[in-house]
């Protein structure tokens, strides 16, 4: 059912025509990215569909019984609210429903023939359903632990950054489940654990979705069809960024030799995909496999939980590098590094080696450090203990704040500063024109001044300058922000060329898995390890890893159970008053029960039967007999079996 309909949408923005003749639908239940070039009609297309913005032509048809919310870029929340006030003050729909639904569940059992309480009990009960809002405090909990906000719980939500409020105004959406949810950028200020809950949520709770996103591995995880905005209108491909480039590329075959560039780049692509993902993924299928194998093995010998976690730990850090110390150059020697703030170890006697043609990314919880680390290869701070000895080498550096860029000049003086219209790029000449052009500026931006352009924008320039530095190694701190998919594509394709070694912080495993060679991972209060695993490998073993450490402790907690059971069965000799007359009694009370399920379910195959009851009120006795029957039938089986044991 399409709940989101466009048709023949127009939208100019002064003389720059954004889209023409745009049709566009939603379909209950679609998950769909928009893709595109910055500044291609993204945020101007979801802000038609939200009603923030009218269209010049064309027209809008929503389904006027849904919700749509969208994610506020700045979100704006009532003054003198903490964290959980702000997001319960977003549910106070949904807790109002729930109060009226308990409400009416108390007055149907008094007056269960009341027609009018049966039907707004039922569609208070479905709104709910829709909602999944029947255990609202529990989704708050998980919600402030896994967006790391707990800390926070009790702060005024106007005193936190402004990535810090996304993630409360994101926690807010994600609990009052919209019929339609629009995020823009949603997992900007994410780390890469949040980024996971994101899309275990919004999978499991089944959203109706429509986002707009650069990460492509999250693209790639959640959405079922991906529209592409190109020459003002839309193209819509099925499936997620692995099947886009597939049908893109077999799209662009069929076209004009103009876009034999781009049917280039989508090969390559798609061969890495074949080459890399994919067997990643048979990989890590195994491990689950193995995994689920153990659960049934591990109550009868627990100790192979650990040697799986060990064998896994040991897959995890995989210290084969390639290459060997003595080939490549040393840039920086780090042994035993300290360093902590304000009170909090970031970093714990760390220690390694980075080498001439190191493709090195810094991975880990938002907070944990690897900016910091970043700081102190720069020499911009001291360790507290520890040394970080570095060679004479040159450094390249971007930072989130393009710190290199000057906003007043314009593009043309930022490349050439002494005149003239060529740049050095790695050793060969290229005329400044045709150098930007490959990082998407056209020839018209040449005089725009520097400081008129947007983030996306300003972080092309700052990347591209960078790259015609004549230097030795580049630090690069959260590269891909604000950048659309196809300049990180241009951007990929530039370091895996760059001779030199390549120091980065990011969040994004589809960039990481494509350039990093070796990883060094932020584990939290100050732990820090190295690993030559593939990124996207990596987060697959340690989630294996955790999940055998549940296993562990529910096969801990039951064997300490049994044990408790055995010594209190050593000590009695007879079963209790209490347990004797359970075993007794059970039996006809559990039969008596099994009659009364078997009538109630006649009764809902009977219309006649359960109209004249009132068919919520019948099921809510038939959840309630069973549930009943559950823990009669635990309780025999429980003293059963210490009447058997104690015959023995």
């Amino acid at each position: 059912m399409a709940l989101v309909g466009l048709f023949n949408i127009d939208k100019n923005y002064d003389v720059k025509q954004l889209l023409k003749g745009v049709d566009f639908q939603l379909n209950e239940g679609e998950r769909v990215a928009i893709v595109g070039q910055n500044g291609c009609g993204k945020s101007t297309l979801i802000k038609i569909i939200s009603g923030e913005v009218e269209a010049d032509a064309g027209t809008r048809v929503i389904d006027r019984s849904i919700i749509i919310d969208t994610l506020d870029q700045n979100p704006k929340f009532e003054v003198e609210l903490n964290v959980r006030d702000a997001i319960e003050n977003e549910l106070s729909e949904l807790k109002t429903a729930k109060a009226r639904y308990e409400e009416l569940s108390l007055q149907i059992s008094t007056d269960f023939e009341n027609k009018q309480l049966l039907d707004e009990h039922a569609t208070i009960t479905a709104y709910l359903d829709h909602h999944n809002a029947w255990n609202l405090d529990d989704k708050i909990e998980r919600v402030l632990q896994e967006f790391k906000l707990k800390e926070y719980e009790y702060r005024h939500v106007n005193t936190l950054s402004g990535g810090e409020q996304r993630r409360v105004a994101l926690a807010s959406l994600i609990l009052k489940k919209p019929d339609v949810l629009l995020l823009d950028e949603p997992t900007n200020h994410l780390d890469v654990y949040m980024v996971e809950f994101l899309e275990e949520i919004l999978i499991k709770e089944k959203f109706t979705l429509l986002i707009i996103s650069h990460d492509r591995h999250f693209i790639n995880n959640i959405v079922t069809r991906i529209v592409e905005i190109e020459n003002m209108n839309i193209v819509s491909y099925e499936g997620g960024y692995d099947n886009y480039l597939i049908l893109k590329e077999q799209r662009m075959l069929s076209m004009a030799k103009a876009h034999n560039t781009l049917v280039k780049f989508l090969k390559k692509e798609e061969e890495w995909l074949r080459r890399g993902v994919k067997a990643r993924l048979t990989r890590n299928q195994g491990r689950k496999q193995r995994v689920f194998e153990l659960r049934d093995q591990a109550k009868t010998n627990p100790t192979l939980i650990r040697k799986m976690m060990i064998e896994l730990e040991r897959e995890k850090k995989n210290f084969n590098s390639e290459g060997s110390i003595s080939k490549k150059k040393m840039l920086f020697d780090i042994k035993n590094l300290h360093y902590s703030v304000a009170g909090k170890n970031l970093i714990n006697g760390f220690t390694t080696r980075i080498l001439q043609r190191d493709k090195l990314a810094i991975v880990g919880h938002n907070g944990s450090g690897k900016s910091t680390l970043l700081t102190l290869l720069l020499g911009r701070l001291q360790p507290n203990a520890g040394t970080i000895d570095k060679g004479e080498f040159a450094i390249g550096y971007f930072d989130q704040h393009r710190e290199m860029l000057d906003g007043t000049k314009n593009i043309m003086d930022t490349f050439c500063p002494d005149g003239g219209d060529v740049v050095d790029v790695q050793g060969k000449n290229m005329h400044v024109f045709a150098y930007l052009k490959s990082f998407l500026f056209p020839e018209e931006y040449m005089t725009k001044k520097v400081g008129l352009l947007s983030g996306g924008e300003k972080n092309r320039v700052a990347l591209a300058l960078l790259l015609t530095r004549k230097v030795d190694c580049l630090i690069l701190d959260e590269p891909t922000n604000d950048l659309d998919i196809q300049t990180i594509n241009i951007l990929e394709e530039k370091l895996i060329n760059f001779p030199g070694a390549l120091i980065f912080v990011s969040h994004d495993r589809y960039f990481i898995d494509k350039i990093a060679n070796k990883l060094i991972v932020f584990k939290g209060n100050g732990e820090v390890e190295e690993s030559y695993q593939n990124y996207s490998e990596y987060l697959a073993i340690e989630k294996n890893i955790n999940d055998l450490y549940e296993m562990e402790k529910e096969v801990q907690k039951e064997t300490k159970n049994k044990e408790t059971q055995e010594v209190k069965v050593k000590k009695q000799t007879k079963l209790s008053y209490k347990d004797q007359r359970d075993l007794e009694r059970l039996p006809d009370l559990i039969e008596a029960l099994e009659a009364k399920m078997d009538a109630i379910n006649a009764c809902l195959y009977d219309p006649k039967c359960y109209e004249e009851k009132g068919i919520v009120v019948v099921a809510e006795e038939l959840k309630k007999v069973e549930t009943e029957y559950e823990e009669m039938s635990e309780r025999y089986l429980e003293v059963l079996e210490l009447y058997e044991t104690l015959q023995e």
